[in-house]
């Protein structure tokens, strides 16, 4: 009968450094999952936010994008007029947008535009069929903000990082 005999240190030793391998991939795990320090990732948000390239801005919030949106606010802190644009209401593109921005899906959102304009205060913004046209508006007005797709390229528009 052959007897190993173990020891405890070395049983210990090892036993800290599965622990340490474990939480090294758990840290590992929460840095691909968890949002990037620009924001939220581009890829997991859907869309990016696109701006003319004359316009200063590099950075906007939530808040502001949905009052920008909503026609609540209707200037940019440098005086220009905000010229929001959105995509078909049947984008899936502007689905991501209206249910993480404006917390609302775009049906609600088509509501509530129809109910401003029947009490005759205001207009939904601007709808464009494709993202290549929410491009060339921003591109040509200076004022405006829109969405596209994470994975379009929107050159020469600026992305802009939301926070």
């Amino acid at each position: 009968m052959s007897r190993t005999s173990r020891n405890p240190r070395s049983t210990e030793v090892s036993k800290g450094r599965a622990l340490a391998c474990l939480l090294c991939a758990g840290v590992l795990l929460v840095a691909l999952l968890a949002p990037s320090a620009r924001g939220e990732d581009r890829a997991a948000q859907g869309f990016v936010i696109i701006v003319n390239p004359a316009n200063p801005v590099r950075s906007v919030s939530d808040d502001f994008l949905a009052r920008a949106f909503f026609k609540q606010m209707t200037r940019w802190d440098h005086g220009e007029a905000i010229r929001p644009v959105d995509l078909h209401f049947t984008s899936p593109v502007r689905s991501a947008f209206s249910n993480r921005v404006l917390k609302r899906p775009p049906q609600a959102v088509r509501g509530y535009w129809l109910q401003r304009i029947f009490s005759g205060r205001d207009v939904p913004p601007l709808t464009l069929d494709s993202e290549a046209a929410v491009i060339r508006y921003v591109l040509a007005s200076p004022g405006a903000v829109g969405y596209v797709s994470a994975a379009t390229n929107p050159a020469p528009a600026k992305i802009l990082t939301v926070h």
